[in-house]
């Protein structure tokens, strides 16, 4: 773990020196506070790419930020007059600026009583003694490390943890639970066990806060290396239920004359880790999120066929655009390809069998288009069981499917597929006004092409609707 300020990038310190020096013709003080800090110490300046870095001061932000911008000679400063806080763009870097501060909390509010307080003040009133830390960027102190909460030690032993009490810190602002959670997925750190009690405790004051902050938290854990690890301390802590109940409601083995299903819970963060391990990106993760969301009204059981969940990819797509709406998550395409995902996310591992027709091979790569190879990547990543051998026989036949589609696609090209016919042509040939028959007429022809009865060409789709035209003329 580092240690020296003087280890920093030549181009930050000679930034925080500019400032300090800035803060000085003000008669101000000045401290870099809070994440940059944090990863100095955990030697995660390089890997973060540091973008954005806080600062707090003994006055006025604002008039900070303006005696900053003009040392830099950059140009204008965004001030944010409300909240007391400005801003300031230097080179890729974006620099924040607040004047110290305390901060409480009305018990049914989520805006903040706002005073003007010290260093001390603004440090108590951070989430994590990890994120408390700062340097003076003063002249007469410059690097000298500010660290009233332990929180060097809380880094070198992977904890998180709250400055003061967890019950005072998270009643404050209930968001803090999630930022534990998040930080604890992000570092891999433990949550210490008086704050993670606090949070069991007070899980049900999370209900204050704004779906948009709320998920703001989440999806920055869904984006870890590891998400599941904080998937299981939001379900473990009870701060899960408070926003997405259906996922809680996969938890749990139901058994009948000795057959048991698997947990879709602790199945469904292992599929959300293969993706994440696989470089999917944040919505495809969110499709392995939602993939078996819908297994739990659709459980039956025979004793024929022991338990099945028939028709949950289907209800889970329909339940997609009411939990993206609920939860906060954009309604535009980003939902869209969730939801088709959803529903597709059975039919490739149905390709397995000898007898599959082409036709159905054609179907799926017609439905799934530009998303093909994102929902093949779903597919394998639901590959799970505890069984070494069944994954490999799974994984094994997989190969076949994914061998099966390229061949079809290779040879037919219907990704991506449009009708060689048009809507206006089958108007002209067939002498009618725009109606059913036309959209019926095309479906003959889309689906004489998939069905391999003629070659997806125009000339073939002509002849055939030429053949088929007397069913659909008018005597």
């Amino acid at each position: 773990m580092q240690s020296s300020i003087s280890e920093i990038p030549a181009k930050h310190k000679k930034l925080f020196k500019a400032i300090g020096e800035a803060a000085t013709t003000i008669d101000q003080d000045a401290y870099v506070i809070g994440g940059y800090v944090r990863d100095f110490y955990l030697n995660r300046l390089n890997m973060q790419q540091t973008k954005d870095i806080d600062f707090v001061t003994s006055g006025s932000g604002i008039e900070l930020a303006k005696a900053v911008a003009n040392k830099l000679e950059v140009g204008n400063v965004s001030i944010f007059k409300q909240f007391g806080t400005a801003q300031v763009k230097y080179k890729d870097l974006e620099l924040e600026f607040v004047g110290a501060r305390r901060e409480s909390y009305r018990r049914n509010s989520r805006k903040p009583i706002v005073e003007d307080g010290t260093l001390r003040d603004d440090q108590l009133r951070r989430d994590l003694t990890i994120n408390a830390l700062s340097w003076s960027l003063n002249p007469d102190s410059f690097g000298v490390l500010n660290d009233p909460f332990n929180g060097i030690q809380d880094l070198r032993k992977k904890l998180i943890r709250t400055p003061i009490d967890p019950e005072k810190t998270f009643d404050d602002d209930p968001l803090r639970m999630m930022r534990a959670v998040r930080f604890a997925t992000q570092l891999r750190f433990n949550i210490e066990e008086k704050t993670y009690t606090a949070i069991q405790k007070m899980a049900g004051r999370l209900s204050i806060i704004s779906k948009e902050r709320i998920i703001d938290e989440l999806n920055k854990i869904v984006l870890c290396p590891k998400p599941s690890y904080g998937f299981e301390l939001l379900f473990k802590t009870g701060l899960l239920k408070q926003f997405f109940p259906e996922m809680v409601n996969l938890h749990g083995v139901d058994v009948r004359n000795g057959q048991a299903h698997k947990d879709n819970f602790w199945h469904t963060l292992e599929v959300l880790d293969n993706v994440a391990e696989m470089g999917g990106d944040l919505w495809l993760r969110w499709a392995a999120i939602m993939h078996d969301i819908a297994k739990p009204p659709t459980k039956r059981f025979s004793k024929k066929g022991g338990w099945t969940f028939h028709g949950h990819d289907a209800l889970g797509a329909k339940w997609t655009p009411k939990i993206f709406r609920r939860l906060g998550l954009p309604m535009d395409e980003r939902m869209k390809y969730v939801k088709k995902l959803v529903r597709l996310h059975l039919r490739p591992i149905a390709l397995v069998s000898d007898e599959v027709s082409d036709s159905a091979v054609r179907r799926l790569i017609f439905e799934a288009g530009d998303d093909l190879e994102d929902l093949m990547l779903l597919c394998r990543a639901d590959i799970t069981s505890k069984s070494e051998w069944r994954v490999q026989k799974y994984r094994d036949n997989f190969d076949r499917v994914e061998k099966k589609i390229k061949e079809v696609e290779e040879k037919d090209k219907i990704r991506n597929w449009k009708n060689p016919i048009s809507g206006e042509e089958i108007m002209e040939v067939l002498d009618v006004e725009p109606g059913p028959v036309v959209g019926k007429v095309k479906d003959r022809i889309k689906d004489a092409i998939f069905d391999g009865q003629i070659p997806n060409e125009y000339e073939a789709a002509r002849k055939y609707l030429m053949n088929i035209k007397e069913e659909y003329i008018k005597s």
